[in-house]
């Protein structure tokens, strides 16, 4: 699994749209009525990397497999949802099991689509779904905090760490900023934080939906989107939900061309991904042979064994070494083979941080 994203937003913004269009399926159904989305569809997709086809054409390899993205469409939310307005509760449940959120913005106009507020105002849009955000997590820690600071005063020294961390995002808050704001001092102080699960503190994607004649440089709306990212330091993309959806209908040959025609080099799949791995800060490595070339997602920094560990715990328990290529050495050289006789596949032990690209061969014994 390379991440897990939580589509999020206003009624009739295109969340459903965009979903069914990004998975490929239709899954959800997409209506123009607030909540058509009732219970999170979650569709798993194929992250698209051009790597992955090369390693697998030098390999011979039998079968391709990408790493998995999951994406949950969550029910529309309204104002008051904290307060259990409308599917509050069930949407802030939701939002809580993923790891980031894809807050998709309607960036376009069209009368014969409805929208809640009656206007279209993406930052307002936006300002809606993280007030009821920040007042769920204010909620939490206004009562959890005294409470640690409490038993931090007997010495309890968990609770001296989440009155310090916790303390620092609850000030945040009042202030109306996200919890993601948040500067642990040490390690322990980030698995506190983590374990809070507040809901700002999660990494924020904002997508941009735009009609179709601006979907190659996005238009006043979505600008504004991205300065709001910008002074925010989140991430934001443009896309375009209606020709994502012409897109999946079209023939995989087809695509390419079509893209190009209406001046994208991408589809917003892509995009979408590529800023999910930036904001997420994962990165991919590959393993290759006969039968098959995979790609999988793992943390950037990560050491060799909790890399391994992404294929199997067992393979992380009992590591012993990784044989290593660099992406570029295997594709340049031809192949394992090439590069082991150019002195270019390392023996890397346990203390070795696995790069984006790195094409590898665990060795372990349990």
């Amino acid at each position: 699994m390379g991440f897990r994203c939580g589509i999020v937003g206003l009624p009739n913004v295109g969340k459903s749209t965009l979903f069914n269009a990004l998975t490929e399926t239709q899954a959800a159904q997409a209506a123009n009525y607030p909540f058509c989305t009732i219970e999170p569809n979650v569709g798993q997709v194929g992250v698209p990397d051009e790597r992955l086809d090369k390693i697998a054409a030098i390999a011979k390899s039998e079968k391709i497999i990408p790493t998995q993205l999951a994406f949950v469409d969550i029910a529309g939310l309204v104002k008051g949802a904290s307060k259990g307005e409308g599917l509050g509760n069930q949407f802030l449940g939701n939002i809580r099991e993923v790891d980031a959120i894809v807050h998709v913005l309607r960036c376009f106009e069209d009368d014969d689509i409805q929208h809640v507020a009656n206007k279209v105002d993406p930052i307002a849009d936006a300002e809606v779904v993280e007030t009821e955000l920040l007042m769920s997590d204010l909620e939490s820690l206004e009562k959890r905090v005294p409470a640690a600071a409490k038993r931090a005063t007997s010495g309890d020294k968990e609770a001296r760490i989440a009155a310090s961390v916790l303390g620092q995002a609850l000030e945040l808050l009042r202030e109306g900023k996200p919890a993601r704001l948040t500067e642990p001092r040490d390690d322990e102080e980030a698995r506190v934080l983590a374990q809070a699960q507040l809901l700002t503190a999660k990494p924020v994607l904002y997508v941009c939906n735009v009609a179709e004649d601006d979907a190659a440089e996005g238009n006043a709306l979505s600008a504004k989107v991205f300065e709001k990212a910008a002074s925010e330091g989140a991430q934001a993309v443009v896309v375009s939900a209606a020709i994502e959806s012409e897109i999946v209908a079209m023939a995989q040959e087809d695509r390419a061309e079509f893209l190009e025609s209406i001046g994208l080099a991408e589809s917003g799949l892509a995009r979408v991904i590529r800023a999910g791995y930036d904001l997420l800060q994962l990165k991919t490595f590959f393993t290759a042979g006969p039968k098959e070339t995979r790609a999988w997602t793992f943390p950037s920094g990560s050491k060799a064994p909790q890399a391994a560990g992404e294929i199997h715990t067992d393979f992380e328990r009992g590591f012993i070494r990784a044989e290593t290529i660099a992406y570029n050495d295997y594709v340049t050289l031809g192949g394992e083979s090439a590069a082991r006789e150019a002195g270019k596949l390392r023996q890397e032990g346990k203390e070795y941080v696995v790069q984006d690209g790195d094409v590898l061969h665990f060795k372990f014994n349990v």
